[in-house]
């Protein structure tokens, strides 16, 4: 097993490294989004710069808006990791579990070294939360990285309660934050208005953590399915062409509700596959996040 020092270095030169060739170390290009920084409208005063006003509210309001900033440079980041079981899956490269401790130690890394804090809370259903408090420097990012490690791997059923858990950090978190909500999402509905409301008072961003055979059904004959948040099983014939395209089109399905969910919001997500790099989504994610907060064109 490595340890936190090796995890930490290897993320660095596989990751980090190549984000700051592209950004420039430009830490606020990564993760950082307009609403940290913006901490209220309000009506223009003489002598107050014309670039921050706010011609969407000036428009509606029929009166000049500007946007005020916090002075404030410190940013703390939370990290929602979603351990449930799962997340205990993967065919590829590695489980669905180890690329989402992989990103927050990226994440956790990114955000410490520039003096900001970083705090984690792990949820494997069925076994309460495991809480990390927020620090900076470089020792928090390995505290998150060896405890979220060695924590066990969630056993016995117990589906993920994404609106308890939103909810918790809702009445945990009073500042305005950085919020990394790291998981598969699979878990039951009725989470989308604790979403909304957790991006009303943070900046959420959702990490989506999937492997290539969730998304396809091969063809290998009969099987016993396990879903190991239910410990239910069903005996599947994935030679039948229509029970492929049934679930194809589940999958679909499953896809659009969370997009439309997330939209609604106003969250961005990335997602991340067990089966690539975590690189090159990542690249073209915070790519997007930095062109949308300079208003530069291109996705």
């Amino acid at each position: 097993m490595e340890t936190p020092e090796r995890v930490l270095r290897r993320l660095e030169f596989k990751v980090v490294r190549r984000l700051d060739g592209y950004l420039f170390g430009d830490y606020r290009g990564v993760f950082y989004g307009p609403s940290l920084d913006l901490a209220e409208v309000r009506e223009y005063q003489p002598g107050d710069e014309v670039r921050r006003i706010d011609w969407n509210v000036t428009a509606r309001m029929n009166r000049l808006f500007v946007r005020q900033y916090l002075e404030e440079k410190e940013l703390t980041a939370w990290l929602l990791v979603d351990l449930s079981p799962s997340m205990s899956f993967g065919t590829i490269r590695q489980f669905k579990r180890q690329l989402a401790l992989e990103f927050a130690g990226v994440a956790a890394y990114i955000v410490t070294r520039h003096g900001d804090k970083a705090g984690a809370i792990a949820f494997p259903a069925g076994r309460g939360y495991a809480f990390i408090p927020p620090r900076a420097g470089r020792a928090q990012a390995l505290r998150i990285i060896h405890d979220l490690g060695v924590l066990p791997e969630a056993t016995g059923g117990g589906r993920t309660d994404l609106a308890a858990l939103l909810r918790q950090l809702g009445r945990v978190v009073r500042r305005r934050s950085l919020v990394f909500l790291i998981s598969d999402f699979h878990t039951p509905e009725g989470w989308e208005t604790a979403l909304t409301e957790m991006q009303r008072r943070h900046e959420v961003i959702a990490v989506r953590i999937e492997d290539p055979r969730e998304r396809e059904l091969p063809d290998v004959g009969g099987v016993y399915l396990h879903a190991p948040e239910t410990n239910q099983q069903l005996w599947v014939d994935t030679s039948d062409r229509r029970v492929r395209e049934t679930y194809r089109e589940l999958v679909r399905a499953r896809e659009a509700r969370l997009e439309a969910i997330t939209r609604r919001a106003g969250v961005d997500m990335l997602t991340l596959s067990t089966g690539a790099s975590l690189v090159e989504p990542l690249l073209k994610f915070v790519l997007f996040r930095r062109r949308r907060r300079w208003n530069l064109p291109g996705r």
